[in-house]
């Protein structure tokens, strides 16, 4: 079991690490032609990859019909299997689909509207950008914000590839949004939140750039209950979006002490420990005695997370 660094830029650079291998193994020679599939009478089955993403090529097959579509994205896990629907997934690149690594699907949380400008914390492939640039139309904008290079190399192929112009890819931390005071009307973020170190900093950021009446739709993992500080220690299941995880009421509270109202969080999945401890956390989880495991089972949530910049 690696140890999560206690240095902020230390674990930002083995999350950086890991998140670029992903991005690196989504992008291959087959991936071109793969991409030209992705059109309204061929209908791409959209191929699973592991947590770790261990695959070094992305096979897909592509038959007629919607019957053949799976809605699988990045990996066959529990957390971020089936969360876009078959009409999303074949409106966007295959590139864009496959690395995602999310735990929900934000772009239907946020309720974007013709207009809005939306900024994707964390955005990684790019597919909830350009998802939401569908969404927000050719009057609106969608910003995606990463901090790994390979990821933004891959999201930008993918908005050429897409040939969306209401699209932009900026790179930097989430703790530091790199766009001005109430320049956006939606937040949102993808598994990606639990990830940070400083987590009191990204929603305080998220804060800053919305304008009054602001919306913030998050998914992410959440924990309800106390959360077992053995694996909150743990590097691997950090990573996995598992160690991050906030407790429920931790995060209703930094929520509203950085000023958001009108705050809720929805449960949309529950894992039980046996389905996740086959992936990145399972050497934490195995330490866990009898007593804990039982107390912690089923306790993982996804997660939507909603609330609101008061009107000034």
């Amino acid at each position: 079991m690696s140890i999560v660094p206690t240095n902020d830029e230390q674990l930002r650079a083995e999350i950086r690490a890991r998140y670029g291998k992903t991005a690196l193994q989504v992008q291959g020679p087959e991936q071109t032609s793969a991409e030209r599939c992705c059109e309204p009478d061929c209908c791409t089955a959209i191929p699973s990859m592991d947590t770790t993403a261990q695959k070094s090529t992305a096979e897909t097959s592509a038959c007629c019909g919607s019957s053949c579509c799976s809605t699988h994205t990045a990996n066959d896990s529990l957390i971020t299997s089936d969360l876009y629907s078959e009409a999303e997934l074949g409106a966007i690149p295959l590139a864009a689909a496959l690395a995602s690594l999310g735990c929900g699907n934000p772009t239907v949380l946020a309720e974007l509207k013709p207009g809005e400008r939306v900024l994707d914390l964390g955005s990684g492939g790019g597919i909830d950008v350009l998802l939401s640039a569908k969404r927000v139309g050719a009057t609106g904008f969608a910003y995606g914000l990463d901090m790994t290079d390979e990821m933004l190399a891959l999201a930008e192929r993918n908005r050429q590839a897409a040939g969306s112009e209401n699209v932009q890819f900026l790179k930097g931390l989430i703790e530091a949004i790199p766009l001005p005071a109430n320049s956006v009307d939606v937040v949102i973020s993808n598994c990606v939140i639990n990830l940070a170190a400083d987590k009191r900093q990204v929603l305080r950021e998220a804060y800053r750039v919305l304008t009054p009446g602001g919306r913030l739709a998050i998914s992410d993992i959440v924990f309800q209950g106390q959360f077992p500080q053995g694996l909150r220690a743990d590097l691997e299941a950090w990573a996995g979006c598992v160690a991050g995880a906030l407790e429920e009421e931790t995060y209703r509270q930094l929520l509203a002490e950085v000023g958001f109202t009108d705050i809720e969080i929805e449960v949309t999945r529950r894992y039980a420990l046996d389905d996740i401890r086959g992936g990145s956390a399972s050497a934490s989880l195995t330490a866990l005695s009898a007593d804990e495991y039982r107390a912690v089972d089923g306790k993982f949530v996804s997660a939507f997370v909603r609330a609101r910049k008061p009107c000034i």
